[in-house]
Parts: structure tokens; C-alpha cells; sequence
């Protein structure tokens, strides 16, 4: 349930899973998972999707067979223009559904994909501009360590305690640009105004000789961060800090620039080509393809937009739908997912899906066809030759390939105004639920009355 992709063993017991361990794997979470991990997946059982839905005029919702959703999905997408379709791709999308939906849409002439306000501007050309270059054992060989806009205490807690591990041991001093939180180890605050970045950009911050002293700097910049109107800006300025460091070093093949996301969903959609790019001249969409995104905001989707939900839970994303599809959680299905680092990961199915759940790739195989186009794939083997065209690397299960060590660009220096010089905040509040299977998880719900105190009580001490 978190962007690094733990190695995990499920036991089950017929068709209930009993419980989730972690497997040994020193490149990613060593013998370690997160509490979420461990006890968040009581949430596949509750608030499940197991049958197509439509909404009636009155708001409420009547089931569907498979082929009547299928045949009302397909009606509404040859009624419109491509440019008038879009989509949005959800946390845990894996890479076999976002190459079936991105090819469905480019053959209906669409290319308009992640149409949320605050998706990231990342260029998908160059996977070293959206990846964790150094990896996540790269922290044990870094001597100073900058995190931006990132709490990996809420956000990564298994790559929190390898940091702890190394200031302890390994003598790693961290400097954090953001709000101050107990990330169990000390450091160095440096304020939480982007104004601070700007001046380190620019090398007018006394932190600067820190960065230029470290053999083996480190900046790691949070994927939330990325996500306000300035995000560009920020991760312009955070290239600048690294082409003008040793935290990009050719000679020692070190890569420091590293992006610490929260959605796997996210890096897969880069990884096969799917970038934002903002349209301002764009007809307003009349279909939304919703791909199991549940972390949406209102003014995303238009009020009269056609809306489909591919996804597991009755969550805020069906909240949105004309026509819900449900489709198989991780445990569920046989896929492939890219971690932060770019790592390429599998699933293997554990237990079956509920009621009618399918997969989701299978899903959009089947309202390709009916709309009348066909895509040149019927199983799972066949599709991942598909993905190998697109990018082969995605083949390559358990390994990192390199990326390169090319400029960025230092656009964030000519451009200061960019910069709005608003706080960096903490984005999020409550750790146990930040998504649609740990908000229908009864112990992630115990955790967070038991843990965030200040958040749900009612009274003032």
C-alpha cells in the first residue's frame, strides 16, 4: 500500500486472507514492512464492489449485467470526440490496465490522460527526472541527505527506519526543507518556504556549504510536494541544486536526485509514456475514464461529464460514477507494478475476487470491443508483449535499470517568479488511511482513533 512496493508473503485460509509478512529483500524493505501493510488488508473485505452499477436519476444506484455496463460504456464513447474523453489513473493502477486504457484511447484519437488540476509535470522522456535515482539502499552509501517536501515517516516509514539506521550508524547527517515532525532521528531544519529552495538554488544559503563539502549528497523531493501550483518550479529548482552538487556525479556514478512518490499508479503511467500535458484550448471532457482513483478532487471531473469507475470499494471515486465496473485488488490478480525506484514488480493471485470482480485490463479489452475496435491482445502473455514494445524494461522483473546522467536544465534560476513562496506543508494527515482499501480496513480505522488523538476527539485538553 505504499510507493516502495514491500516484498510480501499472504497466507490464507480458503478464501479469507489471515495474514501479511514481510519477505527478506535487502534492496527494498530488508525483513521489514510497514503497519499498514501488515494489517490494512481486513480492508478488501468491507465496502467491496462486486456487481455493475449504473445511477439512476434519483442518485441511487441499480446493478447491471457485465454486457449491459460494457454496452452503455461503449454507447458513450462512440457518441463523442476523442478530445472530449479523458482519463485518470488511480494509486495501485498496474501496468497491464494502463497500457489496455491508454491504447483504447489512442484509438479513439485521445491522448488526455491525468487530467487532475494537481498531477505533476514530470517528462516522461527521462525517466531520471520522476525516478529515486540512487535507489532505496542508496541511502547507506549517502553522506548528507536533503529531503524536500517529504515526511517518509508518514510516507515511506520502511525507508524511514534505513535512514534512521544510518544516521546511527553510518554518522548520515539530514536537513529537512518542510514542516518540522518527529522523524525519529535529528536534523537539521531548514525552514518550510520555497523561498529557502530558491536561495540553495541560486547558492546564496549557508546550507550550501554543507552540500558542497558532501561527497555523496542526497535530495530526496516528495511526490505530494510536486502536486501545487508551483510544483514545476520546485522540481526545476531541485535539478538545479543537483547539477550544481556532487549529488549528480558522472565520475563516481552517482545519481542523489531522487523523487519519493506515493503512487505506484503514477510511475508506471511515466514509464509507458503517459505524461500531464496541460491543455488550455481543450473542449470540456465529456467522458471520464476513472481508473480506480479514489484520491480525486471535485473540481477534477465536470458535473455533466459521463463518468466510469474501474476499481475495487465504494469510495470517493464511485462517488462520481454514471457507470461502475468492479474490477480485482492486488491480492487478487496476477499483474505488474513499478515501485518509486522504477523497480519492476509482480503479483501473484492469493485468493479470487468477490461477486463478478474482474481483471481491469480485461475490462477495457472488452469495451474496446465493443465500440469496435480491437486490440491486439486476449490474455495476459499477449498483453505483456504489448508492454514490451512500449517499454521494454517493464519485462525485467526485480531490477533496476540504470538511468541516465543527463542534464536537467536550470530553469528554475531564470525563473524565480515561478515560486510562490507559500509553507510546505505536511500532506498528510493521518497515515493510517490514505486510500480506498485502508479506509475500509476496520484495524487502520482502531489506529487512527488510537493514534491520532488530536484529530478525532472532540474536546480540547
Amino acid at each position: 500500500l505504499e510507493s516502495m512496493g514491500s516484498a510480501i508473503q499472504i497466507d490464507t485460509r480458503g478464501s479469507e486472507i489471515m495474514r501479511v509478512l514481510p519477505r527478506i529483500h535487502e534492496e527494498i524493505n530488508e525483513e521489514w514492512i510497514s503497519d499498514k501493510t501488515r494489517h490494512a488488508f481486513d480492508g478488501l473485505k468491507y465496502q467491496r464492489l462486486t456487481v455493475p452499477l449504473q445511477r439512476l436519476p434519483d442518485n441511487t444506484f441499480a446493478e447491471l449485467m457485465w454486457d449491459e455496463g460494457i454496452q452503455r460504456v461503449a454507447e458513450k464513447l462512440n457518441s463523442v470526440q476523442g478530445d472530449e474523453i479523458t482519463a485518470i489513473i488511480g494509486e495501485f493502477a498496474d501496468v497491464e490496465s494502463i497500457v489496455a486504457l491508454k491504447d483504447l484511447l489512442n484509438r479513439l484519437d485521445c491522448d488526455n490522460f491525468e487530467v487532475r488540476s494537481d498531477a505533476p509535470k514530470f517528462n516522461a522522456d527521462f525517466r531520471s527526472s520522476y525516478l529515486m535515482n540512487s535507489a532505496i539502499q542508496g541511502v547507506e552509501d549517502a553522506d548528507l541527505l536533503l529531503l524536500i517536501g517529504t515526511n517518509p515517516k508518514s510516507e515511506a516509514p520502511v525507508f524511514n527506519s534505513r535512514i534512521l539506521k544510518n544516521v546511527r550508524h553510518n554518522d548520515l547527517k539530514v536537513a529537512v526543507l518542510g514542516s518540522p515532525s518527529d522523524l525519529t532521528y535529528d536534523y537539521m531544519h531548514l525552514g518550510n518556504s520555497t523561498k529557502t529552495l530558491l536561495e540553495i538554488a541560486e547558492g546564496r544559503h549557508p546550507f550550501c556549504t554543507r552540500l558542497a563539502n558532501a561527497k555523496r549528497p542526497m535530495v530526496i523531493v516528495g511526490g505530494k510536494t510536486l502536486e501545487r501550483p508551483d510544483g514545476k518550479a520546485i522540481l526545476e529548482a531541485c535539478h538545479t541544486i543537483a547539477e550544481h552538487s556532487n549529488v549528480i556525479n558522472e565520475e563516481q556514478g552517482w545519481n542523489g536526485f531522487n523523487v519519493l512518490h506515493t503512487n505506484m499508479g503514477r510511475v508506471a503511467a511515466l514509464d509507458v509514456g503517459i505524461q500531464v500535458t496541460p491543455r488550455p484550448d481543450a473542449p470540456k471532457p465529456k467522458v471520464v475514464f476513472v481508473l480506480g482513483a479514489d484520491n480525486i478532487r471535485v473540481d477534477d471531473i465536470p458535473e455533466d461529464a459521463f463518468v466510469v469507475y474501474l476499481g475495487t470499494h465504494g469510495d470517493n471515486g464511485a462517488y462520481f460514477a454514471d457507470v461502475i465496473l468492479p474490477t480485482t485488488a492486488y491480492t487478487e490478480k496476477s499483474m505488474t507494478y513499478v515501485n518509486t525506484e522504477g523497480r519492476v514488480q509482480t503479483s501473484k493471485i492469493t485468493v479470487s475476487g468477490p461477486g463478478e470482480a474482474r481483471d481491469d485490463w480485461e475490462v477495457i479489452r472488452a469495451i474496446a470491443e465493443e465500440t469496435g475496435i480491437s486490440l491486439p491482445y486476449d490474455n495476459l502473455e499477449e498483453i505483456r508483449y504489448r508492454i514490451a514494445e512500449l517499454a521494454p524494461h517493464l519485462l525485467k522483473y526485480d531490477y533496476l535499470e540504470p538511468t541516465s546522467f543527463g542534464k536537467f536544465g536550470a530553469k528554475a534560476i531564470q525563473n524565480p517568479e515561478k515560486l510562490d513562496f507559500t509553507p510546505i506543508t505536511d500532506y498528510i494527515d493521518n497515515y493510517y488511511q490514505t486510500d480506498a482499501i485502508s479506509r475500509a480496513s476496520v484495524v487502520m480505522a482502531k489506529c487512527s482513533t488510537a493514534f491520532n488523538i488530536h484529530k478525532f476527539s472532540n474536546f480540547k485538553e
